[in-house]
């Protein structure tokens, strides 16, 4: 009997990493991208016209629709295509916004090639999955005993929770453009933007509010 080839839809807007994850799904013989976006509007509009697809391979974070809001706008045309989100964020109030959306996996762009494909079959089977990193993470979480009587009183957009950690892995802001493919100058908005609401007057004050109030880890 024929394996059922897994149809995908790729929304990715830096084109290095959309290239790079269609050509490692290019190589599998069951999977296939039948369609490719830059931001979710695009995605979408892609599905209103009829591309069909068993999963849509998505940013969390992408110009003019973000991935959360993509899967909400998704439900409205087609629900039984199923979406994996890609983020940088290891962050659990990302996580479980994610799926109480209705997402079937989250994947850190960080995970392996191997952990990517079996994550792809194993949400077209019909299950949920997060990627081993995160879920080691969320189960030491739930083996400490938590003190939540300080909550932190600011809201942080998912690009400044980017920037927040890449701070705290000491990337300088060159460094950190780099990675998120944006200027310079937009990564030095970004950082001041997140001392402002924090209150924070240097880097160190900042790292030790982020961790103080489980902005990090």
């Amino acid at each position: 009997m024929q394996q059922h080839t897994i149809k995908i839809i790729l929304a990715e807007d830096h084109n290095i990493v959309r290239e790079g994850i269609k050509q490692l799904l290019s190589e599998e013989k069951n999977i296939s991208v039948v369609a490719e976006a830059v931001n979710g509007k695009e995605a979408l509009n892609l599905i209103k016209n009829g591309v069909e697809a068993d999963i849509l391979l998505a940013d969390i974070n992408m110009p003019e629709m973000d991935g959360i809001t993509l899967i909400t706008e998704l439900k409205n045309i087609n629900s039984k295509i199923k979406v994996i989100l890609l983020s940088m964020l290891d962050n659990e109030k990302y996580v479980f916004s994610s799926f109480n959306k209705g997402a079937s996996g989250y994947l850190l762009k960080s995970v392996e090639a191997s952990e990517m494909l079996f994550a792809i079959r194993h949400v077209n089977d019909g299950n949920t999955y997060i990627c081993s990193e995160i879920t080691e993470k969320l189960l030491n979480a739930a083996s400490l005993v938590v003190n939540n009587s300080e909550k932190p009183s600011i809201e942080l957009s998912i690009r400044e929770i980017e920037v927040l950690h890449l701070i705290a892995q000491g990337c300088t802001n060159t460094e950190m453009a780099d990675k998120l493919f944006v200027s310079k100058r937009t990564v030095e908005g970004y950082r001041q933007n997140i001392l402002d609401k924090t209150g924070s007057k240097n880097t160190a004050a900042l790292i030790f509010y982020a961790f103080r109030n489980g902005f990090l880890k």
